[in-house]
């Protein structure tokens, strides 16, 4: 029993040492230094910040995509990408993006937790820019049974 024990101990302490060495843990503490740093802010060009996804059936997963380029001159890093609510799940370019490139943040709508009717949701991003630090992008549509 002793020897179960002791392994229980050695199993937790590994795998919360693995856990605190994830590349997530690493992202977040790069992207607080970048946070905080205004020296090293940039300038932000959304292509395209609201989209239609047209009509969609309940139940269905609607896909979207926003594009957006650095136009200044540090590289550029999305700090937060938050959906509004539990229905749409986001990804976005987690690596820097450097001046005159591009980058992404793709979002999945599950029309199923919703009503069918007209949609409007948002998604907003943070990010490390001198304009639109805090911006929403947002998407629209309907659904129908």
């Amino acid at each position: 029993m002793k020897y179960l024990l002791v392994i229980f101990m050695i199993l937790g302490t590994a795998l919360n040492a693995c856990k605190n060495n994830t590349p997530d843990r690493h992202l977040r503490q790069e992207h607080e230094h970048v946070e905080k740093d205004t020296s090293n802010f940039t300038r932000i060009q959304w292509l395209d910040s609201m989209k239609n996804f047209g009509t969609a059936k309940y139940g269905d997963k609607v896909n979207i995509e926003y594009t957006f380029k650095n136009i200044g001159d540090k590289p550029l890093y999305l700090l937060s990408v938050q959906p509004t609510c539990g229905c749409t799940i986001a990804d976005y370019t987690k690596s820097a993006v450097m001046p005159g490139n591009q980058g992404y943040v793709k979002a999945i709508y599950d029309s199923h937790h919703g009503v069918p009717g007209s949609v409007r949701k948002s998604i907003i991003v943070t990010s490390n820019t001198k304009n639109d630090a805090n911006f929403v992008l947002a998407f629209t549509g309907k659904v129908v049974k």
